[in-house]
């Protein structure tokens, strides 16, 4: 069931690795079928040791359709977002070093990149702590995350939202460069400039025309 899908999620944890998000088989990556079952990497697995078949089925509700692994330790709170925020999709949660790092210090990691708005429409919040695998973990994203696509989770990593894999995954890269950026700018000057709203606007308007066959760009 669902085969080219749990190949995806796969190759998105893959990923993950590749832009160093997570280390070892930290994170996790979670899709929603258009007919409502939710695809969930298992438990203490690496990406690259992974085949479809590790991969869970299982309802919204976390009843398990198929498969044997053990599901991540995070479901209960993943659950709770795909529950709460029907217009996402996909749930990606990485323990990224930059911007959880920039978490520790600060509440918010300004809007200071093109691609941070192309990619999460915006400045991202810090979320109060939370504990891993606990039902608060998905709380506090539905109430901190608002119309961005990517929030860190104070003391413990990131959770990235889209209507695909691919926006999900961007939002989580995208966001650590962004961290990377104002760590090495704080590091100069505490005054670090930030994109106004309407430049943000511009960019998130721009990136909805992004890639191979879009339309022509607004006009200014």
């Amino acid at each position: 069931m669902y085969e080219q899908e749990k190949i995806a999620i796969i190759e998105a944890g893959k990923k993950l690795d590749r832009y160093g998000l997570i280390t070892l088989s930290g994170g996790n990556v979670t899709l929603r079928m258009p007919t409502g079952e939710i695809l969930v990497t298992p438990s203490g697995m690496i990406y690259e040791d992974m085949v479809p078949e590790d991969v869970l089925v299982m309802d919204i509700n976390g009843n398990i359709i198929e498969g044997e692994r053990k599901p991540s330790v995070d479901t209960v709170a993943l659950l709770y977002i795909l529950k709460n925020m029907p217009e996402v999709n996909a749930v990606i949660h990485t323990h990224q070093p930059y911007a959880t790092g920039v978490g520790l210090i600060t509440d918010e990691v300004p809007c200071n990149l093109t691609t941070l708005a192309n990619a999460t429409r915006g400045s991202v919040k810090v979320c109060p702590y939370s504990s891993a695998a606990s039902e608060q973990m998905g709380k506090e994203v539905v109430e901190n995350i608002g119309d961005r696509l990517a929030v860190i989770l104070k003391h413990h990593g990131v959770i990235g939202v889209g209507d695909s894999l691919k926006q999900a995954l961007c939002a989580c890269v995208y966001l650590e460069e962004a961290a990377k950026t104002y760590s090495v700018a704080c590091s100069v000057d505490k005054n670090v400039p930030e994109l106004t709203a309407e430049q943000i606007e511009r960019a998130v308007e721009i990136f909805k025309h992004y890639g191979q066959g879009t339309p022509e760009l607004p006009k200014e």
